[in-house]
């Protein structure tokens, strides 16, 4: 795991292909939010990047490679953005209804999409990031 500390605000982490990658990815969020004084929304945020990682593990980070978050304060400190750097190629689609109650998947971008004010995804060579904003106070 190498982690990068940029100021003022932007750290960024590089995972393995494993999931108990999981919760260190939801802990190393935390702290950036504690450290920036970005608890307000902070439940959110954790439950939006824990989907994100578990879909970047499941669908998106091929065999042998890994995944990278980026999470930064923006706009003079008035937006919090988290971002899942991965080298798959699988397409990003959101469900277009709720899954079945018996269904193990499916929910995550529907989470993300209700509890962010911004989500998306954007190409990289290789591969993809997906995102989603937060606006603050």
């Amino acid at each position: 795991m190498n982690e990068t500390t940029q100021p003022p605000y932007l750290r960024t982490n590089f995972y393995c292909r494993d999931r108990s990658s999981v919760p260190v990815v939801r802990k190393f969020t935390r702290k950036a939010l504690i450290e920036w004084g970005c608890e307000e929304r902070a439940y959110d945020m954790l439950l939006c990047v824990t989907e994100l990682a578990t879909n970047a593990l499941r669908h998106g980070v091929p065999p042998g490679r890994g995944f990278r978050v980026k999470i930064s304060l923006e706009r003079m400190e008035t937006a919090l953005r988290i971002e899942l750097h991965d080298s798959g190629d699988g397409e990003v689609r959101m469900a277009d209804e709720l899954p079945g109650v018996e269904e193990e998947g499916g929910r995550g971008l529907l989470l993300v999409s209700a509890l962010a004010d911004k989500w998306g995804v954007a190409e990289r060579n290789p591969g993809k990031i997906v995102w989603c904003e937060f606006t603050l106070g």
